[in-house]
């Protein structure tokens, strides 16, 4: 398989340390030494990741202080603002003098959707990425991917030539239905393509847990983090080529290699375990919104209800406000905050789900501070 003499943790580029808002260059050395040391060799970078620093980052921690033999690493071929075929050279040969490397081992197309994915067509961004291949500027070419399972099998049927898949894969979203992380890994291995996965830890809430799922873990294995967890379900899927992690300090450098230098798949008891984690994140009394928006239309504050609710749910369930409040400014950017709510009672009037908006926007203008 490819990569398959590449240990099974990845170095995620996107979370670096920071002094300030400037990457911390100096304890990145330190933390890729470490890495390197335990024999991890993967590094993974894009060009829109804070803002570019990311792929200097690589340049300056790794690629200017060792062998360009003893590493490999990724970087990504953003379309978001593309606009022509035309772009598309001149955005890759940034990525490679930023990063100062002649080649990258992996390249992706970054972030594939249904609306980037017709973009890539319609700009031939899939012919680019073989002719960029070709010239020996990338030893493999694959994708990152955001969307449903059907348009993978669509985008994999199309373009064969993709050798590798991006997925975000992890224990809680395994069966959801929009991230589809089951559905997907699914597709991918009918193609015979092998997985790098990405959000192990769904952006840090899987670390930060309810105090029931931290207890049920600890039982099981006291002396492994939590985080361990849900890397470690990661690797233990066939077909996973690496599972990347965002380590933004030492202590999660540590812990990582700690538990993946010597990699054990789950085993059935931890299986075992994982399940009932996901039963009881699942029983907790979360909002039982379903998104159908009645009651945003008539809502004279412009509320977006839903949106709000979601960012609770994420709360309740992860209990990680830092995320969640980052998920609630997103949903309240073009309109009313929960606690500009003038409590008009419309909204209760549409929802078929019966829930007591009013209050509940209550308690999250209290949660969120608005």
């Amino acid at each position: 398989m490819l990569g398959e003499n590449i240990k099974k943790l990845g170095f995620g580029l996107m979370r670096l340390p920071k002094i300030g808002q400037e990457e911390d260059i100096e304890q990145t050395k330190q933390m890729v030494d470490i890495f390197m040391s335990k024999g991890f060799t993967y590094f993974d970078t894009a060009y829109v990741y804070d803002n570019g620093k990311s792929e200097i980052a690589l340049k300056e921690a790794v690629v200017d202080r060792y062998p360009r033999d003893s590493f490999v690493c990724a970087s990504k071929l953003p379309l978001w603002s593309t606009t022509s075929e035309e772009q598309l050279a001149g955005l890759a040969q940034e990525s490679l003098d930023r990063a100062g490397v002649d080649y990258f081992d992996f390249y992706l197309v970054h972030c594939l959707g249904r609306e980037l994915f017709d973009k890539a067509e319609r700009l031939n961004v899939f012919p680019f990425m073989e002719k960029f291949k070709a010239e020996g500027k990338a030893k493999h070419i694959g994708f990152s991917f955001h969307d449903s399972a059907e348009l993978l099998e669509e985008i994999l049927q199309k373009h064969p030539e993709m050798e590798f898949v991006q997925l975000q894969i992890n224990y809680k979203d395994w069966e959801d239905e929009v991230v589809q992380s089951r559905k997907c890994y699914e597709v991918a291995r009918k193609y015979g393509k092998p997985i790098i996965i990405m959000e192990p830890v769904k952006g840090g809430s899987l670390v930060t847990m309810p105090d029931a799922v931290q207890n049920l873990f600890r039982s099981v294995q006291p002396d492994l983090s939590i985080a361990s967890w849900a890397i470690r379900y990661a690797a233990s899927l066939e077909g996973v080529m690496v599972v990347l992690s965002g380590m933004s300090n030492l202590d999660q450098l540590n812990d990582n290699v700690g538990y993946m230098e010597n990699f054990q798949p789950l085993s059935e008891k931890e299986q075992e375990t994982v399940a009932k984690a996901v039963d009881i994140i699942n029983a907790l009394p979360t909002i039982p919104c379903t998104a159908c928006k009645y009651c945003v239309d008539g809502c004279p504050m412009s509320i977006n209800i839903p949106g709000i609710f979601k960012a609770m749910n994420n709360y309740t369930v992860y209990n990680n406000l830092a995320s969640a409040k980052k998920q609630y400014l997103e949903a309240t950017k073009d309109g009313g905050k929960a606690g500009d709510c003038i409590q008009c009672g419309q909204c209760m009037e549409h929802c078929p789900q019966h829930i007591e908006i009013i209050e509940t926007l209550q308690k999250a203008a209290e949660v969120f501070g608005e």
